[in-house]
């Protein structure tokens, strides 16, 4: 049975945001799903940022992750190694891997790079579920995650801004835009 990859970072920011380049991990989520969206298996950690170790306090309100929560975390290298032998037992049946929108593929990319990591998931195709979903619905422009979702007659349901969540309420709008011999 084919699954899907849904991943969701929460990364270092301030009000405005930071360009790409100049932010760092601060949580992974990541749930396995099967094409009708359940829930298989799911993964999430905290990542500790090098580069710049204190959270702003934007950063901290808008994602409700404390400076103890990073503080105690381990490094990406610890915790993408972990998240890999995690997503091992599932290669062999893993469709694609998604996320909302391109940021997320953008910024494991950019790390993978600078933190010289390899990755399975280099190897497996990626889909913009945010592009997908706004194609298939003929909208103008894509929306947010909790904007589709209400598009869809769902309610967000967790903590927003934080990357289980994220992740589980992006797998729920997956097959919706799956070919109907994909679900």
């Amino acid at each position: 049975m084919p699954h899907w990859l849904v991943i969701d970072l929460e990364a270092t920011t301030d009000e405005g945001g930071w360009p790409v380049t100049e932010m760092e991990i601060i949580e992974i989520g990541a749930t396995l799903v099967d094409r009708k969206g359940r829930e298989l298996d799911q993964f999430q950690r905290f990542v500790r940022p090098t580069r710049r170790p204190l959270l702003t306090p934007f950063c901290r309100e808008l994602t409700h992750i404390t400076q103890a929560n990073i503080d105690t975390a381990q490094s990406l290298v610890e915790v993408w190694g972990a998240f890999e032998r995690w997503l091992a037992p599932y290669h062999s049946q893993l469709e694609g891997w998604v996320s909302w929108g391109d940021y997320d593929r953008q910024q494991l990319v950019q790390e993978w790079q600078r933190l010289q990591l390899d990755s399975f998931l280099s190897q497996v195709a990626h889909m913009n579920l945010k592009q997908r979903f706004a194609k298939s619905r003929r909208l103008e422009r894509p929306l947010g995650l909790n904007g589709a979702l209400q598009l869809a007659g769902m309610q967000f349901t967790g903590q927003q801004h934080r990357a289980l969540e994220d992740a589980r309420n992006t797998a729920r709008l997956l097959p919706l835009v799956l070919p109907i011999q994909e679900r």
